[in-house]
Order: C-alpha cells, then sequence, then structure tokens
C-alpha cells in the first residue's frame, strides 16, 4: 500500500503540474507578468508555451521532412539512451571515487583535514568553463591504442559533479557508528580494515543511499551540460540546442528532447532507488543527503 500510495502521488504531481501549465496559458497574459518593465513570470503565446496536447502530438509525427524519418518521439528516445549511458558511466567513476576520497579522509584525519576543503570547493567551478578544457586535455592523452572521444570528457564531467555528494555522504556513514561499537571491536582484537567493511559500512547506508540519489541527479545534469558544452551529438544536450533554433517555426518540437532529459533523470533515480532495495535490511534511519 506504501508504495501504491507512493505511484499515485506522483502521478497526482503530474497531472497537477499539466493542470498548472494549461491554467496559467489561459489567464497570464501573451507577452508574461511584467513589473517594472522586468519579466517576472513566462510568456504564454504558443511559441513559447505551447499547449500540452500540441506536444503530445509532435512526438507521434516525423521529425523532420525527410523520406523514413524517426517519429520525434523515437529519435528522442534514442538520444536520451546515449545520455543515460554516458551519464551512468560517470555515475560509476564518481561513485568509485567518492568512495576512494571518504575512505581515505576516515582512515587519516590529516587527508580529511587536507582534502575536505577541496572536495567542496571543486563544486565552485563552473561547468561551462570546465567542460572545454576538459576536452582538450583528453585529446592530449595517449592511452595506448585507446582514442579519446568526446562523449569520455562528458562522462568525466558528469563523473566531477556526481563525486562530491558521494564523498560527503560516505565520510559521515564512515564516522556514524556508535563509539561503544567501536570499543567493542577494538575489544575483540578487530583491525580498522574488517572494522571498516563489518562496522562501518553497513553503517553507512542510511547516508550513502541519499547521496547516491544526489549524485545520480547531478551526473544526469552535468551530462546534459557537457553535451552542450563540448557539441557532442547524439544525446538530449545537443539535441536540446538544435531544437531551439527552430523554436519559432515548430515551438512543440524543442519541448520534446527537455522531456528526454526528464525521462533520464527519473530513470536515473529508479535505478538508485532499486538499489535500495536490495539494501534494505541497512535504511532503518536513512539520513537526507
Amino acid at each position: 500500500m506504501t508504495r501504491l500510495r507512493t505511484l499515485l502521488y506522483g502521478a497526482a504531481g503530474v497531472v497537477l503540474l499539466g493542470v498548472l501549465w494549461e491554467t496559467y496559458k489561459a489567464l497570464a497574459p501573451a507577452e508574461g507578468v511584467v513589473i517594472g518593465g522586468l519579466t517576472v513570470l513566462p510568456r504564454t503565446s504558443d511559441i513559447a508555451m505551447p499547449h500540452l496536447w500540441d506536444i503530445a502530438t509532435r512526438l507521434t509525427e516525423p521529425i523532420n521532412g525527410a523520406r523514413f524519418a524517426l517519429n520525434l518521439w523515437e529519435a528522442v528516445l534514442f538520444a536520451a539512451l546515449f545520455t543515460l549511458g554516458v551519464a551512468g558511466v560517470g555515475w560509476l567513476v564518481g561513485v568509485v571515487v567518492g568512495l576512494a576520497i571518504a575512505t581515505l579522509m576516515q582512515r587519516f584525519r590529516t587527508a580529511e583535514s587536507a582534502l575536505l576543503p577541496w572536495v567542496v570547493l571543486s563544486q565552485t567551478v563552473p561547468l561551462i568553463a570546465l567542460a572545454p578544457l576538459v576536452r582538450r586535455w583528453g585529446g592530449q592523452l595517449e592511452l595506448g591504442a585507446i582514442e579519446w572521444q568526446d562523449w569520455m570528457s562528458v562522462a568525466v564531467i558528469a563523473s566531477y559533479l556526481a563525486f562530491f555528494p558521494v564523498s560527503i555522504g560516505a565520510l559521515r556513514g564512515f564516522s556514524s557508528p556508535d563509539a561503544a561499537h567501536l570499543d567493542l571491536m577494538r575489544s575483540y582484537g578487530v583491525g580498522w580494515w574488517r572494522t571498516f567493511l563489518r562496522l562501518r559500512v553497513p553503517a553507512s547506508v542510511p547516508y550513502l543511499l541519499p547521496a547516491l540519489r544526489l549524485a545520480a541527479a547531478n551526473a544526469v545534469v552535468g551530462t546534459v551540460v557537457a553535451e552542450v558544452s563540448i557539441g557532442l551529438r547524439g544525446g538530449v544536450g545537443r539535441m536540446i540546442v538544435e531544437f531551439a533554433a527552430s523554436a519559432s517555426s515548430d515551438p512543440a518540437k524543442q519541448w520534446a528532447p527537455i522531456l528526454g532529459a526528464v525521462l533520464v533523470g527519473l530513470v536515473a533515480a529508479g535505478a538508485v532507488a532499486l538499489l535500495g532495495l536490495a539494501l534494505k535490511p541497512y535504511r532503518r534511519a536513512e539520513v537526507d543527503a
């Protein structure tokens, strides 16, 4: 019943969002709400804000006038799968790096004092400036027979955003066991490594799962932004830019890749939720990230 209630709440939220969209479009002025010469609420013209049924109808039509062209929803689905794959690689790399940094910081207090400020400071660098640099640096790497691809640069950007919540959440989790439990392990003569695996890692799950969800969302955002910055074709990020160029003549089309990006985020969050089901015995007191 709890799961069914959650699904119903989610469906009700989507329906409510659609109702608010159409209500605002029907009641607000076409030029939006302007206060003191500043537009504070968006325009409601058909170019800026098409009807939801127009967007749904456009999804079932060919992407362009070419012969044998895919329907728009098919093209968006393929782009979403491409973006999801790159984001998944970035998420995995970010999780591994974040766990490694958290383990090092927990093991050595000096490492925590030295690394933690840099971990926090790393998230202040704008992705728009970082993505071209990663692409250029990656192109200069020599990995034997492996040639650096643009999607690898995008995955690095995704991992750059994903590792931060994992490292912070894991560090909190690794430090969460009670002192009495740690003293008990010491009294049994258990070393640091076995204590870490049998006590600290299970205790970190309530802290780590929210961090993994946040990392998945960050990886999707980083992938879409990096696709735009680097110009990587095949994903929803580049598709958003390309479709925006024809927004005046085909306004409903530009919303299709945005829906694809939303779909990628939902799938990423759902994958982490499935992981949480496998770790359910350790989720007695889950903590928000």
